[in-house]
């Protein structure tokens, strides 16, 4: 039976379910697909319960402890290829889990009672670059597979998107929400390709499709992992330990930037958004715009001894330069109260502390 069949069926989740009929999805798979009912009550006083929720791929697993805390041990389930720190198995359930079996994550979901799915599993900018075929294999087909679970499952689902789904020809200062993206990584194209099906699935079935482009993300927990904007993590660990800092970016270049605890509490707000009160699927958020040598003279002030040499690398200079230096987030403000906690001078502040901290726990010196 074509897909477009399916046009009137129901799902429990807003209102009823009516019983799904075997189908092709987009991916082309023999699996079921449902039809959401996009009614929602906005009654704030409506009685909600609690998410049960599937992360897959999280790296910062800081903000999963603290989804834990808000919405119950046992209610957030994190999961990923590799083996995460011994604390996070005693926080609340850990489960292997590839985001190209999708089999696996579809026992995962209905053994759980999953309600909501976070997908975070990506290849990064430069480390897609190198690896394209991995990085295309990762991010859409491992996208496709979590779209189709959503559509089965009645799921709500949140797909992060990022600053690199902009491109050279697209507006820097400041990038709207809705403009020309045409990026040039096959990260950023497989983030256009994931807001653009979530947007259009949305559409035409109803899905509950979520997207915030997050800009660089600055978190203690997360090691930089081949991302363009990792230099902003980097520093502080060298500025704690051998007081030098060799960057791979140009001084001047300038890119929005988050702390992970904006990001968290952005990402958690949206998702608990009653759907009436969104006019588009994917926002930008913004908090911070800063170059490389902004973040080193504001880290002198606490620690006066910091060098910083410039070494620009090639393939993270021209990605850098082909993105937006601020994000235009006035829609996310309005719609869903979106406000930052932290700029740079708490940013940079917060990021001293947690390192000293880190690092003093596992044992290494701090200059």
């Amino acid at each position: 039976m074509p897909t477009t069949g399916l046009l009137g069926l129901l799902c429990r989740g807003c209102l009823s379910r009516a019983q799904s009929r075997p189908s092709r999805s987009f991916s082309s798979l023999p699996r079921k697909m449902t039809r959401w009912n996009s009614q929602e009550s906005c009654n704030a006083d409506a009685p909600q319960e609690n998410p049960r929720v599937l992360i897959t791929g999280e790296d910062d697993f800081q903000s999963v402890l603290i989804s834990r805390n808000q919405y119950g041990p046992e209610s957030v389930i994190l999961s990923d290829i590799k083996k995460p720190p011994a604390h996070v198995y005693t926080s609340g359930p850990f489960v292997y889990a590839d985001v190209l079996d999708y089999k696996h994550l579809r026992e995962l979901i209905i053994n759980n009672r999953i309600t909501w799915l976070v997908h975070y599993s990506a290849l990064l900018s430069a480390v897609g670059e190198a690896n394209v075929a991995l990085a295309r294999k990762i991010n859409i087909t491992g996208l496709h597979n979590v779209l189709d679970l959503a559509l089965e499952n009645c799921l709500r689902l949140f797909v992060p998107s990022t600053i690199g789904a902009f491109g050279p020809s697209s507006p820097r200062d400041p990038a709207p929400d809705l403009c020309v993206q045409r990026p040039r990584t096959i990260y950023g194209v497989s983030k256009v390709h994931g807001e653009l099906m979530g947007e259009y699935l949305h559409h035409k079935y109803g899905l509950d499709f979520r997207c915030l482009r997050y800009p660089g993300v600055i978190s203690v927990n997360t090691p930089p992992g081949g991302g363009t904007t990792d230099y902003a993590v980097q520093i502080f660990h060298d500025a704690l330990s051998t007081g030098h800092h060799e960057c791979y970016l140009r001084p001047d270049t300038r890119l929005p930037m988050m702390h992970i605890s904006d990001c968290h509490r952005a990402t958690v707000e949206f998702m608990q958004t009653p759907e009436c009160q969104l006019s588009l699927r994917t926002y930008n958020i913004a908090a911070m715009s800063f170059t490389p040598e902004e973040l080193a003279q504001e880290i002198r002030k606490h620690l006066p001894h910091l060098k910083v040499t410039y070494n620009p690398d090639s393939v993270r200079q021209t990605i850098a330069d082909s993105w937006p230096v601020r994000f235009d987030d006035s829609n996310a403000r309005r719609d869903w109260g979106w406000a930052p906690a932290f700029g740079l001078e708490e940013l940079v502040e917060d990021m001293l502390r947690c390192v000293r901290d880190k690092r003093t726990r596992e044992g290494f010196p701090v200059s």
